[in-house]
């Protein structure tokens, strides 16, 4: 039985729209509980206003983050949605909490990965049709060609964080993944699952419409390591990105126009 028959539409998107935004002035919210607020970030005047200057121009365009799941993925796209003021949601764990919890979603996985992949679609249609969400998209969400039409609704952003850093975090740092990935083992065996994931959805990836590489923002900045990047530069240079992609969009739309 298809997972999403099994559900049914009808069970799938109450679940989903409990979280999606009312009428309120927005505020960044956890996936996991619509009434817990992700934690607040101290933003600097910089990024303040970054954000306030070009949140005229994108008119709650909803911003997608695609990539490797990773620390540095998450937190900029919590930052991203207080710096807005809009909503925060992680699709894997909205996917997760529709289908059950984590032990539901490891059931899926290892026997229905197709009926997973039809409810994170479903959680994509739902979400892309809102406005004033940063939405940070699962590691394969961008293999599948109807969640890439779904997020052209918005704006797409690879973050882009060098493999070995993420293994590092999985392995050292205890970096949590959600139920829907299998990444574990010594570093060279997650480093190798990772390179996978990666492989298979790097042409995904490439789609976006805008890249932040975590390498590129440490040359440009001056730093010796990578780690010396903050979430705060990150952002900043997404902000600048999405401020260079609207200007661009905006002379295209007036050289369209007849004389």
């Amino acid at each position: 039985m298809e997972l999403l028959q099994f559900l049914g539409h009808s069970q799938l998107r109450p679940t989903i729209c409990h979280h999606l935004p009312s009428r309120k002035p927005p505020r960044a919210l956890s996936a996991h509980d619509s009434t817990t607020k992700a934690t607040p970030f101290d933003l600097s005047l910089t990024v303040k206003r970054k954000a306030s200057e070009i949140s005229p121009d994108l008119k709650g365009t909803c911003l997608f983050l695609v990539g490797i799941n990773s620390p540095i993925k998450s937190s900029s796209a919590k930052f991203l949605a207080d710096a807005l003021r809009y909503y925060y949601f992680d699709s894997d764990s909205v996917v997760e909490e529709a289908l059950g919890g984590k032990d539901a979603v490891r059931s899926f996985m290892k026997t229905n990965l197709k009926g997973f992949r039809d409810s994170e679609t479903e959680v994509l249609k739902q979400l892309s049709s809102m406005g004033r969400l940063v939405v940070c998209a699962g590691n394969g969400a961008v293999q599948c060609a109807a969640n890439l039409a779904l997020m052209r609704h918005g704006i797409s952003i690879w973050i882009d964080v060098p493999l070995d850093m993420v293994a590092k975090h999985i392995v050292e740092e205890n970096f949590q993944l959600l139920a829907a990935e299998t990444i574990n083992g010594s570093y060279p065996e997650v480093l190798t699952q990772l390179t996978a994931i990666y492989e298979d959805s790097r042409s995904g990836y490439a789609t976006a419409d805008t890249t932040i590489a975590l390498q590129n923002v440490a040359s440009q900045l001056g730093y010796d390591t990578l780690d010396a990047v903050t979430t705060e530069d990150m952002v900043l240079e997404t902000l600048k990105e999405i401020e260079r992609l609207m200007r661009s969009k905006k002379l295209m739309e007036e050289a369209a126009r007849p004389f």
